[in-house]
């Protein structure tokens, strides 16, 4: 095998569709204005009031690709959401697919539950109308690699296509991975992140029933304002909040920026990344913490220089109390004066995209220098220490670290530094 080239990696461009809005410039200004994307479910009916994140309505006549044909073969929302997401990532980047780009072009797209929707309605029509009810596109609808495929053939890339299937991490894995590949020479491009459609019944009831996802009671502060309902680090919290969402970032290596002039908003500084071997939901301290120091290590950085965190922070008792703990490891008596942004206070937790949904959010603080709220909060001593901005406000960074955790014990840390 021939040596890595080791080239610095850049991010040149990002998208994403959140319950804020339908791109990342109207989710950050929503999101900057301290405003929540939370509301009642309506994808579907679970029997009882429910409070999710909902992504808006897509003006379908922006995508050549998004026809009601294409919508009734490929009934996976994920599929379409990701060559949507592809597209706009690098109309951002200002990345023409051409001869020379699209063969040095890789896409990586995580998901956690990937088709499932599909796969839901195939088993409905199969009860109701027998064989011949299940689509012949039901296997490719379900198969995790194709909407990058597809995404592929209508912008124009040929570079290698997969999904890194890392749970709620899936975003940063994506990131991480794509990141290796521009650095080693395995591509010059790549558009990376994570799409997530989990918004049907059974998806919402199952985290209800095993007790990781918000039930709204009458007497919940959330009962009258949905956007209380998801609050991160808070003494009150009591599970995540569904959503959906997608997002994507372009990575680039230094020499592919001068040769077809790119402009660089960020600079992959380090990553790491680590499993519990521990338990299949609970976080585990000891890997947590490995995680972070690889990717510090990784950056050759002091802790000290780490600017913001964007927390994992999923509004689970144990998972936010473990999170801190590993934080206070890290960053010891310099803690208190760290901003700590929980994103999935405004937007809820979208699993397979939120880690790739925060890494924009990290990457536009970095480009505007302010910091995100951490909303809801009220004072735990089992999560003391950390500065937790109760709205945004101006900051002065170079370095910001965004954690993300999923279930199986898997842990991806990326450093991004401003540039």
């Amino acid at each position: 095998m021939r040596a890595p080239k080791n080239r610095r990696v850049f991010v040149i461009g990002r998208a994403a569709r959140t319950p804020l809005g339908a791109s990342a410039e109207t989710t950050w200004e929503r999101a900057a204005a301290n405003r929540s994307g939370l509301r009642e479910l309506s994808r579907c009916d679970v029997g009882t009031k429910t409070i999710v994140g909902e992504i808006p309505e897509r003006d379908a006549g922006r995508y050549a690709f998004d026809t009601p044909k294409e919508r009734h073969s490929w009934n996976a929302a994920y599929v379409i959401e990701t060559m949507a997401i592809c597209h706009d990532a690098l109309a951002d980047a200002r990345l023409p697919m051409d001869g020379e780009t699209g063969p040095r072009t890789a896409c990586l797209i995580g998901s956690a539950i990937n088709g499932s929707d599909s796969l839901r309605e195939a088993f409905v029509r199969y009860g109701n109308i027998g064989a011949n009810g299940v689509s012949p596109f039901l296997l490719p609808n379900v198969c995790a690699n194709v909407p990058s495929g597809k995404a592929g053939a209508a912008l124009g890339f040929s570079g290698p296509i997969f999904s890194p299937q890392g749970a709620c991490a899936s975003g940063n894995h994506a990131i991480a991975i794509g990141a290796r590949m521009v650095r080693d020479g395995d591509a010059d491009f790549v558009v990376a992140g994570g799409v997530e459609m989990p918004l049907i019944p059974e998806i919402v009831l199952g985290f209800a029933n095993m007790n990781a996802s918000f039930k709204l009671r009458a007497t919940d502060r959330a009962a009258a304002d949905p956007g209380l309902a998801s609050r991160p680090f808070s003494k009150d919290r009591r599970g995540f909040v569904l959503a959906e969402a997608a997002a994507a970032v372009v990575l680039a290596s230094e020499d592919a920026l001068a040769a077809h002039r790119l402009r660089p908003v960020a600079e992959v500084a380090g990553i790491g990344w680590t499993s519990d071997a521990h338990h299949f939901t609970r976080p585990y301290p000891p890997t947590i913490v490995r995680a972070i120091r690889e990717a510090l290590a990784d950056a050759e950085l002091d802790a000290g220089a780490i600017g913001s965190v964007n927390a994992h922070a999923t509004s689970t008792q144990a998972g936010d109390a473990i999170e801190v703990a590993c934080l206070r490891e890290i960053f010891g008596a310099r803690l208190p004066k760290l901003p700590v942004t929980a994103n999935k206070s405004q937007l809820g937790h979208s699993l397979g995209a939120a880690a790739a949904v925060e890494a924009v959010l990290a990457l536009m603080a970095l480009e505007k220098q302010t910091i995100l709220p951490t909303l809801n909060f009220l004072p735990d001593p089992e999560t003391a220490g950390p500065d937790f901005p109760a709205q945004s406000r101006p900051h002065a960074h170079e370095f910001v670290l965004s954690n993300s955790f999923g279930f199986g014990g898997t842990n991806c840390c990326v450093i991004f530094r401003g540039v």
